[in-house]
């Protein structure tokens, strides 16, 4: 799948906004892609998995694990298309942890996938919480990464569009300098 093709998906499900925004990070951006928007189609979902998962066939994964809530429906989606089981992490007094019952075994191969990459954050933890676990992780994938390739997860990582898109400090942001309101559509408040 093609960034052109994806980005088709964002716009034509009004997924792809724009305006003065508050990322999950804290930093602010003119453009804001969200993807319950466009994940809450199944077919877009599904296809979103499908070429997430054919980047990592051959890698013998055992389980896809996606931090909550952004990343659980992609995540789901790449673990149906891979044929193994899909978990997901989620915060517990500020940090990334295995809630729910879901374990991983010492030495499992993992997958960690997210719908939009910012900064990496999210994934680091993630990956963290993993590893602490015992897992192995073989790599990390998500729909989008906003940050033009440059966020570090610590393990290799692909996305299925890479996009240079703003992300400033409010103190750096033209939208904050000129009083226009910021929203936070995203799903963890800070």
């Amino acid at each position: 799948m093609e960034t052109g093709e994806v980005i088709d998906r964002f716009r034509r499900t009004g997924a792809l906004l724009e305006g003065h925004f508050v990322l999950t990070s804290g930093l602010h951006s003119p453009n804001y892609l969200q993807c319950a928007l466009v994940l809450q189609h199944p077919a877009e979902a599904e296809a979103f998995g499908h070429a997430i998962a054919e980047q990592f066939a051959g890698q013998r994964i055992e389980t896809v694990v996606a931090p909550a809530i952004g990343g659980i429906i992609i995540g789901w989606e790449v673990a149906r298309a891979l044929g193994v089981r899909s978990v997901w992490t989620e915060r517990e007094e500020g940090r990334m942890t295995l809630r729910r019952g879901f374990s991983i075994r010492q030495g499992e191969s993992v997958l960690v996938v997210e719908d939009v990459v910012t900064t990496g954050g999210s994934t680091r933890e993630t990956i963290e919480a993993l590893r602490e676990a015992g897992a192995r992780v073989v790599g990390a994938a998500s729909i989008i990464d906003r940050s033009g390739g440059r966020a570090d997860v610590g393990v290799p990582r692909v996305a299925l569009a890479t996009l240079d898109v703003p992300a400033l400090a409010p103190a750096a942001c033209p939208q904050c300098a000129e009083g226009v309101p910021a929203i936070k559509p995203g799903s963890r408040k800070r």
